[in-house]
């Protein structure tokens, strides 16, 4: 599901192109990270409005495919992009999610947008060597494009049960704030530098 708190075109847009981490799947839509963004943004006076495009079970393909139309619909100033964890529980083949990441990225920079780029870990049970090499994306592609990276989204999140559904995949309300603080430390200074 799709959940939009901007009118299209709007200027002074921030878009969110996430899955489940993004969607607030298992909580509700409220308490997630992405509109306590949004609060945090209204507390701070901000003109920035935000587009929350994430969906639960999205891939970076998936991403890939809805990326041209939301950034005609919305025309934002920054790109959040966080994909990629599905692709990794799938065993995707890195080098096609590496390319995926790196044609959205592109687009966001070709439609004018800041892109901050925030990756994930898998869980250590897909093995050493590719769990690594599936880290390694996202601070790669961060150095060839300049971009501003959040390393790992559920950092201080993923190992504390109190903080996890019982899946053990994804975090529960109580984490919400903590990924936004985790969020912010890369997005505040990017916000910054836009004069939001």
């Amino acid at each position: 599901m799709l959940f939009v708190w901007a009118t299209p075109l709007q200027a002074n847009t921030l878009l969110v192109v996430g899955d489940s981490l993004s969607a607030a799947y298992g909580i509700p839509q409220s308490e997630g990270w992405v509109s306590l963004l949004e609060q945090e943004l209204e507390q701070r006076n901000s003109r920035l409005r935000v587009v929350n495009a994430s969906i639960s079970g999205e891939t970076s393909s998936g991403g890939l495919s809805r990326l041209p139309r939301l950034l005609q619909d919305y025309r934002p100033d920054l790109v959040l992009l966080e994909l990629g964890a599905n692709d990794g529980l799938r065993g995707t083949p890195l080098n096609i999610m590496e390319q995926n990441l790196r044609r959205m990225i592109e687009l966001s920079q070709a439609s004018d947008a800041r892109v901050l780029l925030i990756g994930i870990r898998l869980p250590p049970n897909y093995g050493p060597q590719y769990t690594e090499r599936f880290y390694q994306i996202y601070p790669q592609l961060a150095q060839e494009y300049g971009l501003p990276l959040v390393p790992f989204l559920l950092e201080s999140v993923a190992t504390d049960p109190r903080l996890m559904q019982r899946d053990g995949l994804h975090p529960n309300s109580d984490a919400q704030p903590i990924l936004l603080q985790t969020v912010w430390k890369q997005l505040g200074p990017l916000l910054e530098q836009e004069g939001s």
